[in-house]
């Protein structure tokens, strides 16, 4: 099996990188490991999983785990030319004959896998290049999920498009990617999902009490709900810190 990694690992090298341009189709992959099955979950993504998703036509981004992960999960992303090219990636993936041994020899003891959240993203006009999401252990990342009320969704893009992007750099935050969720998921109407990183929690904290303060920020918060009507639902902000795990992808996206 080792032969077989160290296999794969050298036609992976020899590929070209994958265009940002090419992929079109996000997706958001959650998985909660049982018990202490955490390690054995790593050692199969290390080991074959990552691998064989590129072999099958799959962009491997980046990888994380929570920095406070009670909740035992791996958090990843993965990037696609298309739906029906990702459907037939998974299909062919599923269908290997090392993953199907793979996936046996880890699940001798019992499987790894409790439960697995997938959601499907597409960039927004106004986000970052795909070329700012690097792996980086020594960073702290920070996944948003913010949730508007109805119809609301378009001001909120205009507010972060015409501002808040911006003034998150003023403060020392790094924009990441920005997605909305495609269309037939529920929240696909009324969801931004976005990350930032930072040095760590306190130059995170720092950064964002002093853009609540900025009154340009005020002004355009005010401004954009000036007929009074909330943009986010009551509790509409929802994040979680993340760290990089030892085996996300170091190589880049090429950007033409």
């Amino acid at each position: 099996m080792k032969l077989l990694t160290s296999i794969l690992a050298v036609a992976i090298l020899s590929m070209p990188l994958m265009q940002a341009k090419d992929l079109k189709v996000f997706e958001l992959r959650t998985y909660t490991a049982n018990g202490d099955k955490l390690d054995a979950l790593h050692d199969r993504f290390r080991g074959h999983t990552l691998a064989l998703f590129e072999k099958h036509g799959m962009t491997n981004l980046i990888y994380w785990v929570p920095e406070d992960n009670e909740a035992n999960q791996l958090v990843y992303l993965l990037g696609y030319p298309n739906r029906e090219a990702r459907d037939k990636s998974w299909k062919d993936f599923r269908n290997d004959a090392d993953w199907k041994a793979a996936y046996n020899a880890s699940i001798a003891d019992g499987k790894l896998v409790a439960k697995v959240d997938s959601l499907f993203l597409e960039l927004t006009d106004y986000s970052p290049s795909l070329e700012t999401l690097k792996t980086d252990p020594s960073r702290l990342y920070e996944m948003r999920h913010y949730t508007t009320n109805s119809g609301k969704l378009p001001k909120l893009d205009a507010r972060f498009r015409d501002h808040t992007v911006e003034l998150f750099e003023k403060h020392g935050m790094n924009n990441l990617p920005y997605f909305h969720l495609s269309e037939g998921q529920d929240g696909s109407g009324t969801t931004l999902l976005y990350f930032l990183s930072f040095k760590d929690v306190a130059s995170r904290d720092a950064s964002f009490k002093a853009f609540s303060q900025d009154p340009d920020w005020i002004k355009a918060r005010d401004k954009s709900q000036a007929d009074g009507e909330k943009i986010l639902i009551k509790k509409g902000v929802a994040s979680i810190y993340l760290k990089t795990t030892d085996y996300s992808p170091e190589k880049g996206l090429a950007a033409k």
